[in-house]
């Protein structure tokens, strides 16, 4: 059965932590949304300069309208999470159970949503400090999946093993 995957990001996503799991789950017939602060929005990735045009802005979408939350890493989570309106988005998807998606320095997002006490997640060693402090039981391991909701991973790397487990939640 096909979902709709909200994608928050805007400029320097990481790009391979975007393009692979969005191709993935496009090809197994889920549709996917990009949400920035306005529709029309080219965002840019900081690896490789990939060009992604946003479908919609934050002001004009719902989490009900959605069945799931896929946040690429890079630095465009920390920057989300300065505006209130991406973390509330985010945190409604933790607090409805909704599944979430987040690679690297997704979780940065979620940390400022308060959404992790008691979660077990891993990321980006540079943020392994800050998971712990949200509350959040790291694991350095290529994919974390905590209560068949929240599927995180730490690098690129780990991109094959966070595409799997992805796509099984989704199902």
């Amino acid at each position: 059965m096909s979902k709709k995957i909200a994608i928050v990001m805007t400029d320097m996503f990481e790009d391979s932590e975007y393009t692979e799991p969005a191709k993935a789950f496009k090809e197994a017939g889920h549709s996917l949304t990009v949400i920035e602060k306005s529709k029309g929005e080219t965002l840019t990735g900081k690896t490789d300069d990939t060009e992604v045009t946003s479908d919609a802005g934050i002001d004009d979408v719902k989490p009900e309208d959605f069945d799931a939350l896929f946040i690429p890493g890079g630095f465009s989570p920390d920057i989300l999470r300065a505006d209130d309106r991406f973390v509330t988005f985010a945190k409604a998807f933790m607090d409805d159970q909704k599944p979430v998606f987040a690679i690297c320095h997704g979780p940065q997002l979620l940390i400022t949503a308060e959404a992790l006490k008691g979660r077990d997640i891993t990321g980006y060693t540079s943020i392994k400090v800050d998971l712990k402090n949200a509350g959040a039981n790291f694991h350095d391991e290529e994919v974390v999946v905590c209560h068949d909701q929240l599927v995180s991973s730490r690098t690129p790397d780990d991109l094959p093993a966070f595409i799997r487990e992805s796509l099984k939640l989704l199902k």
